[in-house]
């Protein structure tokens, strides 16, 4: 597998901007110590390190609207730039937004609105596709998400157990007034993501 361009799609974990009012002063992946520190960009140091220091292009967002209003969202209109983007490799780290599935027909709906959204983002190369579960257990998401992975042929890794550790959140690292955000997961919890991401597809790099 090459990678030259690749697409992060995610919440709060993969991007947010800051929100001084909320004790976000950052612009990464909440709460990291700093950009280099979250999982995005500690993926795209070992993409650079397998391809002799070259750092792939990359469109990093953060998709939680898609969470909250799956069942509505126009898709191709939404993510035009991203299929337009043709990455070689789509990380979906999604989830910790989408409200609790509580019958069969919201976990279908759910299930299909991440199946349509993968199939588009396939739609103008054959990029390979990796979906994470949620940091935080879910097992009503964790479980449509592998099963919308696996219908698209994707690789589905399983994180929740880095978020049943509190060492991983940023509270255990430093003080945070919002406790929202100290939740996050810290410097060694992003690091614990990248590790279990990468070592899914680092052997094929």
């Amino acid at each position: 597998m090459k990678v030259d361009r690749a697409l992060f799609l995610g919440n709060s974990i993969t991007m947010h901007p800051p929100v001084p009012d909320e004790d976000w002063p950052g612009d990464c992946g909440m709460a990291a110590s700093a950009p280099d520190k979250d999982y995005v960009h500690l993926l795209l140091a070992r993409f650079a390190e397998a391809a002799g220091g070259r750092t792939p292009d990359a469109i990093v967002e953060n998709i939680a609207d898609f969470e909250r209003h799956h069942d509505t969202f126009d898709i191709p209109t939404a993510f035009t730039k991203h299929i337009d983007f043709r990455p070689d490799v789509v990380i979906l780290a999604i989830g910790e937004n989408v409200p609790s599935l509580t019958t069969d027909e919201a976990k279908m709906t759910f299930r299909d609105a991440v199946v349509e959204l993968l199939i588009a983002l396939k739609s103008s190369g054959s990029p390979e596709i990796i979906v994470r579960s949620c940091f935080w257990p879910a097992p009503d998401r964790d479980e449509m998400l592998r099963r919308a992975c696996t219908k698209v042929g994707g690789t589905f890794v399983e994180i929740g157990q880095l978020g049943t550790d509190k060492s991983n959140f940023a509270s255990a690292e430093r003080m945070f007034k919002n406790v929202d955000v100290g939740n996050h997961p810290g410097d060694k919890g992003m690091a614990a993501i990248a590790e279990t991401i990468w070592s899914s597809i680092g052997r094929r790099l």
